[in-house]
């Protein structure tokens, strides 16, 4: 349609105003919903071809293309903007194309192998509220770029080495008496987090007695006994000291198993796994060759640079002078491992925005490099996570973690449900399933409907709302087609033909902007796109629900076309959901 539509203004370009115009030049926009129209053509661009005055422009284009396609139903001019109204038997039949379709949505002509790496958790602690984000946009991206018809590979790079890691194993040797999650009844991630909480908790009350006795803060911090065991750790680890890698191994795998835990709850996944542990050295051996080749340099201290002053930035440290990696040196070794385990044609890293100028860095090193895949790197960046003071409790009163922050939404979608009266009816394996599916999809909406460079200030309770722009009333109007359609006495197969009303004009015509805002999330790697349709969907949906009766339709065909439309809303909504992770209740 679009694509016909496209060609007879080409035609009506070179018929009215002697000109050629490429079909690239023709764009075609979805009409403003204050105006009358589906699709809209704007004249001013061309206004020096036609040597007209907009509204006399578009009357002429409009004029030709009218009497050129039988689709369109009428024409109308606003300023410079021609908007085309589609017949009635056009929708209908557009409609009776989808009610086929086994999948809605275009595909992308000419797919791609991309790597999308996301959540990145320290092996020290739980995960929390940003790696919630994190996770969500991670997940979300890969499945948009998948079902857009991508192949796509999911990876987690894993920070498992390091002090922070020796801290968390230090205070367990010193306070932990043997406990174990069992015996503590406490998840994994949670047990070792309890235990890097401690050290810092020791380590300030060290620092206390330090500074008591006379030492600045800098002395005191240079005395630490804590911290310099902490350090002798970290030394023995990396010489491979049998005890110390048992340790490690022990609590990794505890912090592992609670990891998947919180990430089954949160509904995300991984194809591969990354760790820093069989990474961080990497990178030694490019750089050493970046050196060789002239594009780094060495200062007098031994140390190796790369000089980006001509690239707007400035210089990077890339090794040590004792020959030790810094992250940069970890993070070219590990793009060069991706690179040779997948050939990807792009890798993706979900990381926040304090990391832009690493990422500008690392990409601009992988050019210099002459790496194949330096171009493909993509920084898919994004804004903090903030929560309103005092709105949820946390273990350690600064960081809201994950788990507790998915049994907050389930507590919040349990008790607005029963509030509206929602709970009826349902037992209670039902009800907690229906909790979780509301309280977990109002997280992933909220999260992901906002622009992914935006900061976001979020409260649960905002979150979980029968009304307005929420999951929760995506998903109420998910169960209210579905209701419909259980309870539907005809078969859901197109009629003859029959009068469609605005409103279903208005929710057909929204169907047929998927194909762009599929394309468009998937080429910007932008859940909210998808998630503003969602939206929309919803709300076109209530709007026809409101004004035309369904199963009591006037007639059979008008009930047969409104079943049509409520099944491909259902589905609409269901494929937009699992884009954005999100799952639907068949009742509420």
């Amino acid at each position: 349609m679009i694509q016909t539509l496209k060609q007879s203004i080409q035609e009506a370009f070179k018929d009215l105003f002697d000109h050629s115009l490429s079909l690239d030049e023709v764009k075609i926009e979805n009409t403003n919903p204050s105006f009358e129209g589906s699709f809209t053509f704007v004249v001013f661009p061309f206004l020096r071809v036609t040597k007209k005055k907009p509204e006399e422009s578009g009357e002429l284009i409009g004029a030709f293309v009218h009497a050129k396609m039988n689709e369109i139903a009428s024409f109308n001019v606003v300023k410079g903007f021609l908007n085309f109204s589609l017949t009635q038997e056009y929708w209908l039949s557009y409609l009776g194309e989808l009610n086929q379709l086994e999948r809605l949505g275009n595909k992308v002509r000419e797919p791609k192998k991309i790597m999308v790496e996301y959540s990145s958790p320290n092996t020290n602690k739980p995960l929390h509220l940003g790696h919630v984000r994190n996770n969500l946009l991670g997940y979300s991206i890969s499945q948009i770029l998948s079902y857009y018809g991508h192949e796509v590979i999911k990876a987690n790079l894993i920070n498992d080495r390091g002090i922070h890691i020796c801290k968390s194993m230090l205070a367990y040797q010193m306070f932990a008496n043997g406990e174990t999650p069992e015996s503590g009844n406490i998840k994994g991630d949670h047990l070792v987090g309890k235990y890097y909480v401690a050290f810092d908790k020791a380590y300030k009350e060290e620092q206390a007695q330090l500074i008591e006795s006379g030492l600045t803060e800098d002395e005191a911090k240079n005395q630490s006994k804590l911290m310099a065991d902490a350090r002798e750790m970290l030394t023995k680890w990396e010489q491979g000291d049998k005890g110390i890698m048992v340790l490690w191994n022990q609590l990794n795998n505890w912090v592992y198993d609670g990891f998947d835990i919180s990430y089954a709850r949160m509904g995300v996944d991984f194809d591969v796994y990354y760790k820093e542990s069989q990474t961080y050295l990497l990178g030694k051996s490019m750089v050493l060759e970046g050196l060789e080749q002239g594009v780094f340099f060495k200062k007098d201290d031994g140390s190796i640079w790369v000089d980006l002053t001509d690239d707007g930035l400035d210089q990077k440290l890339l090794l040590r002078a004792d020959g030790t990696s810094v992250y940069m040196t970890q993070d070219i070794g590990t793009a060069d491992l991706k690179y040779n385990d997948y050939h990807m044609d792009q890798s993706v890293y979900i990381v926040g925005n304090e990391q832009d100028y690493h990422f500008k860095v690392l990409k601009l090193v992988l050019q210099k490099l002459q790496k194949p895949y330096a171009d493909g790197v993509h920084h898919m960046s994004y804004g903090m996570v903030e929560l309103p003071t005092g709105k949820l409790k946390t273990r350690e009163g600064k960081v809201v973690d994950a788990d507790d922050l998915m049994e907050e939404m389930h507590a919040t979608a349990k008790e607005r449900t029963i509030e509206q009266g929602k709970a009826d009816g349902l037992s209670t394996d039902a009800l907690n399933e229906l909790y979780e599916t509301l309280g977990l999809g109002a997280l992933k909406y909220f999260l992901l409907k906002v622009d992914p460079s935006k900061r976001i200030l979020f409260n649960p309770a905002d979150s979980i709302d029968f009304q307005g722009n929420t999951g929760t009333f995506i998903q109420y109007t998910y169960a209210r087609c579905s209701s419909i359609l259980r309870n539907a006495e005809h078969e859901v197969t197109m009629p003859g033909s029959v009068k469609l009303e605005t409103s279903e004009i208005d929710l057909i015509a929204h169907f047929f902007k998927f194909d762009n805002v599929l394309e468009e999330a998937a080429n910007h790697m932008s859940p909210a796109l998808i998630a503003q349709y969602l939206y929309d969907t919803a709300k076109n949906y209530n709007s026809f629900y409101n004004q035309c009766s369904i199963l009591k339709a006037e007639t059979d065909s008008l009930v047969k076309m409104r079943l049509v439309l409520t099944r491909i809303t259902a589905r609409m909504i269901e494929t937009c959901g699992r884009l954005l992770g999100m799952k639907m209740p068949d009742r509420m």
